[in-house]
C-alpha cells in the first residue's frame, strides 16, 4: 500500500519490520519517535496486525498505519482498520495520537484519510467506537463526517455510510 497523505500527515502503511518494532517497543535506526510512542494501543494494534499476516497475509487495503508529521517526521500515533470489509462492505476504524500532540485536529486528519481510503477500495460503512467519557474521541469521530450510531453502558458507537459511488461527497467532509 501507498502512504495516505493528508494536509500535515503522511500515514504510513505497517509492514511486518514496523510491526515487529513497534511491538517490541523497539525503534529501527531510520525511525523518529514523539515521546509516548509506541503506546499499549499501538503495540497491540502491531501484534494484531503480525497475526492477521501470519494467520491470512496481508489485510490490505484495510491494514494499519503508523501517523507521521509532515512538519518534522516525528511518528505521533497509529491509526487503521481492524480487519477486512464484511460481505456487506463495512469495516471497523481506531485511532490514536501521543497525548503531546492532541486537540490539533491531527486524530480528524488522519480518521478522515481513512475513511476516503476506505471508501476508494469499496468499503460502504465504517464504524468505530469509544468509551462514553472519551468525548475528545467522540468529537474527533464527529469532526471526521461521522455520524453517532448508538451507545451502550460502557461505549458510544459511531459509523459512515455511502449509498453508492455517485453519491455526493458534499456530506463528507475531506478537510484538505
Amino acid at each position: 500500500m501507498e502512504p495516505l497523505r493528508t494536509r500535515r500527515l503522511l500515514l504510513l502503511p505497517l509492514d511486518a519490520g514496523r510491526a515487529r518494532r513497534l511491538a517490541a517497543g523497539s525503534p529501527g535506526p531510520a525511525d523518529r519517535w514523539a515521546e509516548g510512542y509506541p503506546a499499549a494501543g499501538d503495540r497491540a494494534g502491531a501484534q494484531r496486525y503480525l497475526r492477521v499476516l501470519a494467520d491470512t497475509g496481508d489485510p490490505a487495503p484495510y491494514g494499519a498505519f503508523e501517523i507521521q508529521r509532515r512538519s518534522d517526521g516525528l511518528l505521533i500515533g497509529g491509526a487503521g482498520f481492524h480487519g477486512p470489509a464484511d460481505g456487506e462492505g463495512r469495516v471497523t476504524v481506531g485511532y490514536g495520537l501521543v497525548p503531546a500532540v492532541r486537540g490539533r485536529g491531527y486524530a480528524a486528519e488522519a480518521l478522515r484519510a481513512l475513511l476516503e481510503h476506505a471508501r476508494a477500495h469499496g468499503a460502504v460503512t465504517v464504524s468505530g467506537d469509544t468509551d462514553r467519557e472519551n468525548t475528545a474521541s467522540q468529537h474527533v469521530m464527529a469532526a471526521a463526517g461521522m455520524l453517532p450510531a448508538g451507545e451502550d453502558a460502557r461505549l458510544v458507537y459511531y459509523a459512515v455510510s455511502w449509498t453508492g459511488p455517485g453519491e455526493s461527497d458534499a456530506a463528507f467532509p475531506t478537510g484538505r
